[in-house]
């Protein structure tokens, strides 16, 4: 790509947007390294040392460090706020759109080197923040999937009992009933997932039920290779280990007694606890079918609780949403209303049907 021969001032002006937006990039990718050890720490130093690069590209065009320079672009100082607050999973989700949007493919200036860095920036902040959401992705998914059931859930009741005309303290009551209905419903269904997936986990995985009998074994027809190839194994692989295990059981078995398991896979802490998934659920739910009601905890009542009540909720939907589409790598906007949308429309459907009963809101 020829640059042109002559560049003016507004040539110039862009130059000095791009280096403080690099400067700044940098600063981010700096600070995160900085809450990091190990593989990941270096990857973000790295990452800081190439944005480095193309700022010093732009200082050279520039002839120097300008007297004035602007500010950095909204979205890269909402990353440097956020990386020096948090640090967080959201950093690299926002920096990983952010790459994505490099200006460099079509600048005169850029060279093609620094545009090809800018895609590979992409594909490396993209796997840094898909390590994060398999690191988070269980536990978020439970937060949001129990608060938004709380949100719409409760909304949509309140919403549909508050157009029959009811009080507002049966309104009030309704809310309270179905938080916490709800909300034990999600722990109890929780807390017997959980228990019954350990439960069958503990009748399905390997034990050691068979070690002590390992040592008499015929090393060239024994039994242990059946065990191995109900595991998925190949027949001969499964009597080529079978015939390692064995040898290595009579062998300690002559030195001390053999008390080493054939295989040991323990999932439970994958799984982890009934008990504790059942109170996160409950926590969860209970958090997101709060804020409906919260208006007439308040005093509220009428279509002034109701209003509340869906300016709340609808700003709970937009963040939960936004949150969403920031952790998957999507536009949070879209994720955002996507979400308004499917919460509104619910409450719309029961606030009909309540109308519907003709009695007058009061």
């Amino acid at each position: 790509m020829s640059a042109p021969a002559a560049p003016t001032s507004r040539d110039r002006r862009r130059w000095a947007q791009y280096l403080v937006n690099e400067r700044a990039e940098a600063r981010v990718y700096r600070e995160l390294a900085a809450r990091r050890d190990g593989e990941e720490r270096e990857i973000l130093s790295a990452l800081a040392d190439a944005e480095g690069r193309h700022e010093a590209h732009w200082l050279g065009l520039l002839g120097g460090e300008p007297q004035r320079l602007p500010r950095p672009g909204f979205s890269t100082r909402l990353l440097g706020w956020m990386a020096r607050r948090f640090g967080s999973i959201f950093v690299l989700a926002l920096a990983q759109n952010a790459e994505g949007r490099s200006p460099y493919d079509d600048e005169p200036f850029a060279t093609p080197t620094m545009a090809a860095d800018e895609k590979i920036h992409h594909e490396v902040v993209r796997g840094l923040a898909a390590r994060g959401r398999r690191r988070l992705s269980g536990t978020f998914r439970a937060a949001v999937f129990g608060a938004n059931d709380g949100l719409v859930s409760n909304l949509a009741l309140v919403m549909g009992i508050g157009a029959t005309g009811v009080s507002a303290q049966f309104v009030l009551f309704s809310g309270v009933a179905g938080l916490l209905a709800g909300a034990l419903s999600m722990g109890a269904g929780e807390f017997v997932s959980v228990r019954s997936q350990r439960e069958l986990l503990e009748a399905t995985e390997p034990n050691g039920y068979a070690d002590d009998a390992l040592p008499h074994l015929d090393i060239d027809a024994n039994e242990l290779a059946l065990v191995y190839r109900t595991r998925g194994m190949p027949e001969a692989d499964a009597l080529a280990r079978a015939r390692r295990v064995v040898a290595a059981a009579r062998s300690q078995k002559a030195q001390t007694t053999y008390t080493g398991p054939v295989e040991v896979v323990d999932s439970h802490e994958v799984i982890g606890s009934a008990w504790g998934a059942a109170l996160s659920s409950f926590l969860f739910f209970a958090s997101g079918a709060i804020i409906p009601v919260l208006p007439w905890i308040f005093g509220l009542s009428g279509i002034t609780a109701v209003v509340v009540a869906l300016i709340l909720v609808g700003i709970a939907l937009l963040s939960t949403g936004a949150a969403v589409g920031l952790l998957s790598g999507g536009p949070p906007l879209r994720r955002a209303l996507r979400q308004l949308a499917i919460g509104f429309g619910a409450a719309a459907v029961t606030y009909v049907l309540g109308l519907g009963f003709g009695v007058t809101m009061g």
